[in-house]
């Protein structure tokens, strides 16, 4: 990748928010026990102490892309990451075959949601990536691309369909082939802002950053013609930056977005349930087959969309699934800790 010319910390995305510090670097890439940094003085390939190694006890104790960090320059281009910044703002998600939140990236300023009109194509999963952005303080942005594959009668339908699921959400609408909303989407991205890009497998993505850095740095294949999706998809997180200054971050498609314990996520995705089960009869309301129930009553009326009521138990489910978890995981760590006090304990009596 030709080096945009980083002349200050604005340049990496920094902002009042963060305490001035010297030698702050950005993540700008993460691979298996090594980090590329950028600070003011270039790139850097860095690790974290051995200090750092031992006291980590989950994901999100370690860098992450989009973190500021404190680092210490070597030479040879290589650096030691001292102290990660706290976080602005972050995404995380939840892998059904993992116990804990996985973090996907930090510091971001708007989450760019983007589908494309084939088979995956879900307002469903559309709402999931809502929940993961808003709970993270993230402003999520949704993106349709490929419009070319769409009529305008096909186009306007989705969009009446956004639009009435999740009210006021920026929609862009975007197609690489034929350039629609390109111009739009870079307008959108501004100075030291930092975006990042989400969405499945073969929407798209690596190619919209493409042009908008205005070269194929990150490489794609053609779609599958069986499929439908991209035969090649980005394998790491990844930083990018524009030449009017934006800061992008390439993400791997997933066909899998959990939520987690995203609580403020969904809450404000769900803000209209939210405010309808004020109106239930009884407090605990579970809102499935209780009665004076105000959201089934609501969905019956049709006054409250019946896909985003079962969407949301569905994602409810998940979090209580995940909380639940949780609390086994810290009940085993503890009767775990009073075995190894015993043992202790038993070893000094000989």
């Amino acid at each position: 990748m030709d080096e945009i010319k980083v002349a200050s910390l604005e340049d990496l995305g920094w902002g009042g928010y963060f305490k001035n510090e010297h030698s702050i670097a950005r993540v700008v890439a993460e691979y298996r026990e090594a980090y590329r940094v950028r600070s003011i003085n270039g790139e850097f390939l860095a690790k974290i102490t051995g200090k750092q190694l031992f006291l980590a006890t989950k994901r999100e104790d370690y860098p992450a892309v989009g973190d500021f960090v404190v680092i210490d320059e070597m030479s040879g281009k290589k650096a030691v990451i001292r102290e990660v910044l706290p976080r602005k703002t972050w995404l995380k998600k939840k892998y059904s075959d993992k116990e804990e939140n996985q973090l996907i990236a930090t510091n971001i300023d708007a989450a760019f949601i983007v589908g494309s009109p084939d088979k995956d194509y879900s307002l469903n999963r559309f709402e999931r990536y809502l929940v993961i952005a808003k709970d993270g303080g993230i402003k999520p942005v949704l993106i349709i691309n490929k419009t070319d594959l769409l009529s305008e009668a096909e186009l306007r339908a989705k969009i009446s369909e956004i639009k009435e699921r999740f009210g006021e959400v920026d929609i862009l609408l975007t197609s690489t082939v034929t350039e629609l909303g390109l111009g739009e989407l870079e307008k959108y991205i501004l100075r030291g802002k930092t975006y990042c890009f989400l969405g499945s497998s073969g929407v798209g993505k690596s190619t919209l950053i493409n042009k908008l850095l205005g070269k194929n740095e990150i490489k794609t294949m053609e779609i599958s013609e069986t499929s439908g999706r991209g035969k090649h998809t980005t394998s790491t997180r990844e930083m990018y930056f524009l030449k009017n200054g934006g800061i992008v971050i390439d993400n791997p498609g997933t066909r899998e977005v959990g939520t987690g314990d995203s609580v403020r996520g969904m809450e404000n995705v769900f803000d209209e349930i939210r405010l309808l089960s004020q109106n239930c009869r009884f407090s605990d309301c579970t809102h499935t087959n209780e009665p004076n129930c105000a959201i089934i009553t609501a969905v019956e009326s049709g006054s409250l969309d019946k896909d985003k009521y079962a969407n949301f138990l569905k994602l409810r489910k998940e979090s209580e699934f995940y909380k639940m978890s949780e609390l086994d995981r810290r009940a085993k760590d503890r009767k775990f800790g009073k075995f190894v006090k015993k043992a202790k304990n038993e070893l000094e009596m000989y």
